[in-house]
Formats: structure tokens, sequence, C-alpha cells
């Protein structure tokens, strides 16, 4: 089998044991596969109470840990997880499964592929839920909008984007979209001047909040989202849509 990445993996016929290395797709198995699921990483905070070994961050993974686990295969992701990382746990024998999501579309793909061939089950029918959710066409008037991530520096999202695609499916067009870069770093006065109808700010990657975001951009209509809806691929994404639609109209 070959993931996300072309890469070929070498996956057992029955998957007993899974370590996630993402958030998103932690949440995806544990609401699916909730006893095959041994491992996470810290970061990984749904559903509450998840209950499995913890294995340091993304970024930061305990290699040696994950291998005491011997999981029949890992999960990961291209953006959130270095390629090191999963080089070592390769060479370690073990089967690590890359997802590379970019858009909605590509994320109801990829976790179709994931739960077929890397978690050897049938697609969950949340899964399905999700895709007829997000199958509507967007309603109301097109809108633009920035989208910070970070402050100190501050950084927007850019192209080519799970995010990005998320807000275009409900009628936001993100005015950075077009800039080379997937995560730029914008001066604030740019961002400011470029007169966006919204300032999106999520609770995440950056924890913006009613006294710490929206104050920088006087004069600008600031939307405070949750950022698990906006950025989590997964069970989430089934109620993500009417929550995202009901922050942005106000």
């Amino acid at each position: 089998m070959k993931d996300d990445t072309g890469a070929a993996v070498r996956v057992p016929d029955t998957v007993r044991r899974i370590v996630s290395l993402v958030p998103s797709l932690t949440e995806s198995v544990a609401a699916t596969l909730p006893g095959a699921l041994v491992g996470a990483t810290d970061w990984c905070s749904h559903p509450p109470g998840l209950d499995v070994a913890r294995v340091r961050g993304t970024k930061n993974p305990d290699l040696d840990a994950i291998r005491r686990l011997r999981p029949d295969v890992v999960l990961a992701n291209a953006e959130e997880n270095r390629e090191p990382d999963l080089a070592a746990l390769r060479e370690a024998g073990l089967a690590v499964w890359v997802t590379r999501i970019e858009t909605l579309d590509g994320a109801f793909a990829s976790l179709d592929r994931m739960f077929r061939h890397a978690c050897r089950t049938t697609p969950p029918g949340w899964l399905e839920r999700a895709e007829r959710v997000w199958r509507a066409p967007a309603g109301g008037p097109h809108r633009t909008a920035v989208i910070p991530i970070w402050r100190r520096p501050w950084m927007v999202v850019g192209r080519d984007t799970f995010t990005g695609d998320v807000l275009a499916r409900l009628g936001v067009g993100n005015l950075y979209a077009g800039h080379a870069e997937r995560y730029p770093k914008v001066p604030l006065p740019e961002l400011a001047g470029s007169a966006p109808d919204l300032v999106v700010l999520p609770d995440e990657p950056y924890a913006f909040s009613a006294a710490d975001g929206p104050e920088c951009f006087p004069g600008l209509r600031c939307v405070l989202v949750s950022g698990r809806d906006l950025t989590w691929y997964g069970p989430s994404l089934v109620g993500a849509r009417a929550r995202l639609e009901a922050a942005l109209a106000g």
C-alpha cells in the first residue's frame, strides 16, 4: 500500500495496535477503533479523558516510547510531523502511514484510505455524515478574510491549506491564498491595511481570545472561532460547519 506521500507502507493484514502522532487522527481513530489506539501525543486532547500512553509532542515524539508500544502502524501527517522522526521509526521496522491533507475533499479521501489500508477497517459512519454536511454550497454573500494563527511575529494562513479551503467552502475568501508561503509572516500594519471583511481568529495554535487579538484590528470585524473546527479533520467535521457558520454570521 502507498500512503498520501506515495511511500510504500507494509501494514499487517490485521491491525490491533495504533499510535497516532496527530491530534485529528487520534480523535478519528478513538471514535472508530478505540480499543486499537495505544499511544498518542501530549497534544491529542480529544476525546476528553483519552487514556492511552503519551509519547510527547508532534515535533519531538519519544521514539523509544513509541517502539516499546509495539504498534502495528504509526499514523502521521506530512505537515504536523518531522520527516527525520518518521524515518527513524521506519528504520526501527515500524509501519508509518503519512497523511497529506490540504483540502476538505482531500481530507475525506485521505481518511477513507487511512481507515481501509492503514487501520484495516471499514470507514466509519461519521466520515460519510461529514461529507454530506460539507457537500452543500455556501449561502450568503462572499466575504474576504485574513486568518492570523500567531502573533509576535504575526503569521497568517497562506496558500494550499485545509483551513483556507474550509473557509472557502463557507463563502469566505482568504486574502493571502495567493501568497508564495503557506504560513507567511506579515506585519500587522499590512494585515490591517488589506481591509478584509473579517479577521478570523482561532484559539489554536495561538490562543486568540476576546482580550487578546481583536484590539489589534480597530475598525475591522473580528470573529473568534474554535481552532478545532477550523483546522481539525475528523469527527469534529460533522458539527464544525454549523458552528463556524454561526460564528461567522455573528
